[in-house]
């Protein structure tokens, strides 16, 4: 039986719904969902380790890394779990999300559910762009929006 669950983002002026679909425990999660209120560009696209925004989206501490691996891009192998890469808004401000990521996952100890998504106001450097936060943030600047991820039955 599939696992669902479902994000809704709520930020000053972003704000989105992302949606995560996982077949089986060895399947891939499918991540589909849209979101609003970007600038036109490339946006850091992330899990956080904590499902908390009392304090907005700073309590969702860093990215999620059970591992301690370095920051880098969803298609490398020395990377955090919560490593999504970007997504990409247009000149209306929408982004479009889909993604097929192999390491986060919906079941298990290393589950994502409960935890919070956080769309950043930069784009990810994925670990390679020098900066002194690339190999911990990708240096994808301010949060712009966050929410935690919970189970759907859709």
């Amino acid at each position: 039986m599939p696992t669902k669950a479902v994000c809704v983002l709520n930020g000053e002026v972003v704000k989105g719904t992302v949606f995560f679909n996982q077949a089986d425990a060895n399947s891939p999660v499918e991540v589909t969902g849209e979101i609003s209120g970007l600038g036109q560009g490339l946006h850091g696209f992330h899990v956080h380790e904590f499902g908390d925004n009392t304090n907005g989206c700073i309590s969702a501490g860093a990215h999620f890394n059970p591992y301690n691996k370095e920051h880098g891009a969803p298609e490398d192998s020395n990377r955090h779990i919560g490593d999504l890469g970007n997504v990409e808004a247009g000149s209306n401000g929408v982004a479009k999300i889909k993604i097929s990521d192999k390491l986060i996952s919906l079941e298990g100890e290393h589950s994502i559910i409960g935890r919070t998504v956080v769309v950043h106001g930069d784009p990810d450097d994925l670990g390679k762009g020098g900066h002194e936060l690339s190999k911990s943030t990708g240096n994808a600047g301010a949060r712009l929006a966050c929410g935690v991820i919970g189970i759907t039955k859709a």
